[in-house]
């Protein structure tokens, strides 16, 4: 005669089954109340990074993260932001020339980026601004070949940068003034009338500190392009305001040129 097979229920321990119930009730309410969505967002820190317009004017950050690019648009933009690091050449040393020159675009991300051999020897590496040493000149570029990318590549775009005449001089280039946006020379900037360094500007209105110790173009180069960015709009408008006093002036003073010729010609058919 076979054994009759036990029920599991019959043979279950009457506390353990009441334990096992109540587990289960509440393991099925919390799995009801339970949201993807706001356990992700409470317990994932968002990113310091995101996108910058979204960013608070007062929030802390530094120039580790406020300075990354937010894509990888490497496109030459409208507008290119531009840094060189000099050098020492002539007997003393006391002479600028370029060692290094990095553009970036709108969006920060480096377009160009390279060491530069001057055209003159060099007495000093400046290396404790510059961080430029001995060892990066062993591939760099000679001074034509970046000369003549350089040109290329901001011709018909907006520069941006800091003190930006300097950086221009040592390349031996030039750039039309109504393409040029200089954050050192940009009136609501200047502090008593004078020039502010780039570290201030970039302290004031990003909160973030740079040129602490050796230079970096890349990171001088995208706080130059921010700064712009961030007063895009107002500086934008003061640059067509005055576009458009001059315009005036120049016609009111072709005006009364013509008129004093008029003149000038009236009188001596009169005497005549």
């Amino acid at each position: 005669m076979g054994v009759e097979a036990a029920d599991p229920k019959r043979s279950l321990n009457p506390n353990w089954a009441q334990l096992q119930q109540k587990l289960k009730i509440r393991s099925t309410k919390e799995w009801k109340g339970f949201n993807p969505k706001s356990e992700d967002k409470s317990k994932t820190p968002q990113s310091t990074l995101g996108k910058r317009k979204e960013r608070s004017d007062s929030e802390p950050d530094s120039a580790a993260s406020l300075l990354i690019p937010t894509n990888i648009d490497c496109s030459l933009t409208d507008a290119i932001a531009m840094d060189c690091e000099m050098v020492g050449v002539s007997s003393q040393g006391n002479k600028s020339a370029v060692g290094r020159v990095t553009l970036v675009n709108a969006w920060g991300n480096v377009v160009y980026d390279e060491y530069v051999r001057p055209l003159e020897y060099i007495v000093d590496f400046r290396s404790a601004i510059s961080g430029i040493r001995p060892h990066h000149l062993r591939k760099a570029k000679d001074f034509k070949t970046v000369q003549k990318k350089v040109a290329e590549m901001i011709k018909g775009r907006i520069l941006v940068g800091h003190a930006l005449h300097n950086d221009l001089k040592v390349l031996l280039l030039s750039h039309p003034k109504k393409d040029t946006r200089d954050t050192s020379e940009y009136q609501p900037f200047l502090r008593e009338g004078k020039r502010r360094a780039l570290r201030d500007l970039a302290a004031q209105f990003l909160g973030v500190k740079i040129q602490e110790n050796e230079h970096c173009p890349i990171d001088d180069a995208r706080a130059a392009m921010l700064i712009y960015q961030k007063h895009k709009k107002e500086w934008e408008r003061n640059i067509k305001k005055n576009l458009r006093f001059k315009q005036k002036h120049k016609k009111n003073k072709q005006k009364h040129i013509s008129k004093e010729r008029d003149s000038a010609e009236l009188d001596h058919t009169t005497t005549s």
